[in-house]
Order: C-alpha cells, then structure tokens, then sequence
C-alpha cells in the first residue's frame, strides 16, 4: 500500500507540473479558497452539515469510476481495493477536519465512511465499437444518457425531485435539489471526446461550439424544468425561479466551454470546471459580476482558439 500511495503522489505531481506554474497560480488559489469557505459555511450548520458528505461522496465517486487502471489493478493486485480505501480516505481528510473543527462528529464519520466505500464501486462501463460508430448527430443526440450513466445521475433526480416536492413549502428545498442537479449535469461534461469524433465537425468550431451548448442547455430546460415549476409554486415565486434557472444555464455554458477551452487536456478542464461552479461561492459579492464576465469572455475566446486547432478546411 505505501508502494502504491507514493506512486499516486508522484503520478499527481506529474500533473501538477504539466499544467504549468501560472495555471496553477491562477486555478489553485482561488479552488482552495472556494472549498474552504463552502466547508466554513456548511460545517456549522445543523443541515448543512450533512451536505458535506454527500458532496465529497459525489465528487469521489465519480473520480473513481472515471479511473483509467482499474482494469489494470485488478489484473496485477487483485486486492487492491483496501488501497482505493485509504487513498479515498486521504482525499477526504479536509472535509473531515473541517467537520470535527466544529464539532460535527456524525458528519465527519459518514463523510469518511463514504469516501472509503466508494472503493468498492465498479467503473463505469466503456462504450464498445457499435457504439463508437454511431453516426455523430446520434451521438450529440445520446450524450445526456450517456453522462447520467456515468454520473448516476439518473438515480438521483427522481429522489432530488421527491425531495423537492415534499419540501417546497420552504424555498430553500427545491432551490438547493435545483443547484445539486446542476452539479451533477455539469458532471456530464468532465470528460473531453475522442478526437476522432471532432475531426469531421470542426470547419466551423464557432458554429460546433453553439450546438454543444444549445444541446447542454436543452438538457437543463427539460430536467431543472420541475424544480423551477416547484420553486415558482412556493414563496420564491416565478420570478426567483427564473433568476436562479438563468443562473445555472450559465454556469452550464460555461462548464461546456471549458470542455473545449483545454481540450484534450481532462485534469486541466475538470480544475476549470471546478473553478467555475466555485464562481457561486461568490454570489452576492460585489466582484462577483466582473469576475463572470471576464470568465465567461475568455472560455468563449479560448474555446474557439483551442478548436481551431483541430480544424481541417
């Protein structure tokens, strides 16, 4: 196991160092600032405590079933999930720490509860070559399933939105199943295609660009669509409904830029994407707009840059 532990940190700093000092200079900062002050705000609260875990839970788990060696592991160290456990656990570690710093015992015990037994998740399953050749409309078409199944996400929307429904008397229910759904689609886009699929679209990436995010943005329309309906029914009213479904379409674009703004790089867009949705944390801050703004601009110009790249004319 220390063999193992020390050959992912030396993999991580790889990396690391990959992604450039001014990346890191920029990204890193402000990740950690956003993560400790969500920990700061939920770690206190009596509800918001219980969050903790299961947002530690979905990041690791869709971290571990998106793992590229399981395979491998499994053919060369059979019993190398106790392994996963203890990594999984180290992983943790910051939100636990937050936890137990105020107190919130249950909390951190299912906070590291979870994260151990993720281990023990099988991968995702790899699409075979039918499916890879599917005709590319088809499979813009299918890209939705594809990532809910990924993600689970698809389990977890019949329960978000019961949730919802059962609490909607309260604005704060619906409201916050809304943003966890959005986490969850936006999980989606974690993962960069195949090159091979953007060849053939790539004379015109402006005009590929509004069709991937016209498709993420018909995706939240159809799924946030009854958690606004919700949202609009209860004290928020429509129009708070509406502000917040705005919100989300545009944190979505977002993330989708970002799929192609580093592409095919998938640690760098996942840290993007990370640094996106931490955007939130900063709601209500007077920096908040210009800080969208400037972040919004350069995705879309470093979107566009990056795909032309890849243009054949």
């Amino acid at each position: 196991m220390k063999g193992y532990l020390w050959l992912r940190l030396q993999i991580g700093g790889r990396l690391l160092a990959e992604l450039g000092w001014w990346r890191l200079a920029l990204l890193g900062p402000f990740l950690l600032l956003s993560v400790a002050r969500a920990f700061v705000v939920l770690a206190p609260h009596a509800a918001g405590q219980w969050l903790v875990p299961l947002l530690v839970a979905l990041f690791i788990v869709s971290q571990h079933r998106r793992r590229p060696d399981l395979a491998f592991l499994q053919l060369t160290a059979p019993r190398f999930r106790p392994w996963l456990a203890a990594e999984y656990g180290l992983w943790s570690f910051p939100a636990v720490a937050a936890l137990l710093a105020f107190g919130q015992l249950g909390a951190a015990l299912l906070t590291l509860g979870l994260a151990v037994a993720a281990a023990w998740l099988p991968a995702a399953r790899p699409e075979d070559s039918k499916k890879r050749r599917r005709s590319l409309m088809r499979s813009e078409a299918l890209e939705l399933v594809s990532g809910l199944r990924q993600t689970a996400a698809a389990v977890w929307w019949p329960l978000l939105l019961a949730g919802a429904a059962w609490g909607r008397q309260y604005p704060e229910v619906p409201a916050l199943a809304l943003v966890v759904w959005l986490l969850l689609l936006a999980g989606c886009y974690g993962n960069p295609e195949p090159w091979t699929l953007l060849l053939p679209a790539l004379r015109q990436p402006g005009a590929w660009l509004r069709r991937r995010v016209g498709l993420a943005l018909l995706y939240l329309l159809l799924t946030a669509a009854p958690f606004a309906g919700l949202l609009a029914l209860g004290p928020a009213g429509a129009g708070g409904a509406g502000l917040l479904l705005l919100g989300g379409a545009v944190l979505l674009t977002m993330v989708v830029l970002a799929r192609y703004a580093f592409y095919p790089d998938a640690l760098l867009v996942r840290l993007t994407q990370g640094a996106i949705l931490s955007l939130t944390l900063l709601a209500g801050q007077p920096v908040f707009p210009a800080l969208l703004l400037v972040a919004f601009a350069g995705l879309l110009w470093k979107s566009r840059q990056r795909l032309s790249t890849f243009r054949q004319d």
